[in-house]
């Protein structure tokens, strides 16, 4: 829900306030899912819009962190929570279609919720892919459409207009899952969950991991 490419008006800057303020009562319901997936993560690590910090908590002390966040206004509540948890972390400002990284250069990047927002997920993933070092990870857990068919997708899609414009560009109907899966990673561990939410539109979730080939491969 981070990742649009306007980030100047009221809508950016409501959507970082409402983040940071929300983002203790989100974490408490993936926080088993978050120990999991960060709990092997080392080196460089870059994650593609951080927001407020709220998976700073979860990395292990030997991670060299870098953010990509475009809002100025998530930005500012990053830095905080970054001194909160005594957490270095370089600030590169940018989109995540044009990450400026050079070639594999991380072992891992990170994405949570913020998918559903970028504007174009295919080279979003390309990027991704580009940056990583081979045999490194891609971890994530993202809100996504619901089952085909079901009430909640089609109240996904009729609400999702308004929902772009007042969440900062995220589509709460997007099929994330077969974005990642079709993206040529050579491995893909995805599980489908839900979660219960005062927003049922972005209860259904994804989380996995998924593996770069080695250059050998």
């Amino acid at each position: 829900m981070k990742q649009n490419h306007e980030h100047t008006g009221f809508i950016s800057r409501l959507n970082a306030w409402l983040l940071y303020k929300g983002s203790e009562r989100y974490n408490r319901r993936v926080d088993e899912r978050k120990r999991s997936l960060f709990s092997g993560l080392s080196g460089c690590v870059l994650e593609i819009g951080p927001g407020t910090g709220a998976n700073l908590e979860y990395y292990p002390e030997e991670v060299l962190l870098t953010g990509l966040e475009p809002n100025p206004w998530m930005q500012k509540h990053l830095k905080e929570k970054a001194d909160q948890f005594n957490r270095p972390i370089e600030m590169l400002t940018g989109s995540a279609e044009d990450i400026p990284l050079e070639g594999e250069s991380m072992n891992a990047v990170v994405s949570t919720l913020v998918l559903c927002s970028v504007t174009d997920l295919p080279q979003t993933l390309s990027e991704i892919k580009r940056v990583l070092k081979p045999g490194g990870s891609f971890l994530f857990i993202e809100h996504v459409a619901a089952r085909e068919g079901t009430r909640l997708r089609t109240m996904q899609r009729w609400i999702k207009p308004l929902w772009r414009w007042i969440a900062d560009g995220c589509h709460p109907d997007r099929e994330t899952w077969k974005a990642i899966e079709g993206a040529g990673f050579k491995d893909v561990e995805l599980e489908h969950f839900r979660l219960s939410l005062p927003l049922p539109v972005v209860g259904p979730h994804i989380m996995g991991r998924a593996v770069k080939n080695n250059a050998n491969d």
